[in-house]
């Protein structure tokens, strides 16, 4: 079992920065590929980036390329997510994942958090 703990969501005006951390406890935490992934009002769920467990490899989608880098620090079990250059369209519920494939399908993922609010005013 893996638990996973998103912090540093909130309020930011258009092209300002937040950066989200995903905190990993359990079994063997660090050797998970890892996502994150938001979900608009009214929208269903999608994938935002995604990391291999080595930190290696790296995907993101076409929406957030540029501007989204995703990382990880496996010495303390973290996640992160650095947003530079925020629009409205970037509000969502932001989630981490962990899985044991690495790549952008959310059925690659076994363990979600529970989320974190990030609103872009305009």
């Amino acid at each position: 079992q893996v638990q996973l703990v998103e912090s540093g969501g909130g309020l930011v005006q258009a092209g300002g920065s937040l950066r989200l951390s995903c905190a990993a406890s359990g079994r063997s935490a660090s050797s998970y590929a890892m996502g994150w992934f938001r979900q608009a009002p009214g929208k269903e769920r999608e994938f935002v980036a995604a990391i291999s467990w080595s930190g290696g490899s790296t995907y993101y989608a076409a929406s957030v390329k540029g501007r989204f880098t995703i990382s990880r620090d496996n010495a303390n079990n973290t996640l992160y997510l650095q947003m530079n250059s925020l629009k409205p369209e970037d509000t969502a519920v932001y989630y981490c994942a962990a899985g044991s494939i690495h790549g952008n399908a959310q059925r690659f993922y076994n363990y979600w958090g529970q989320g974190t609010q990030v609103t872009v005013s305009s």
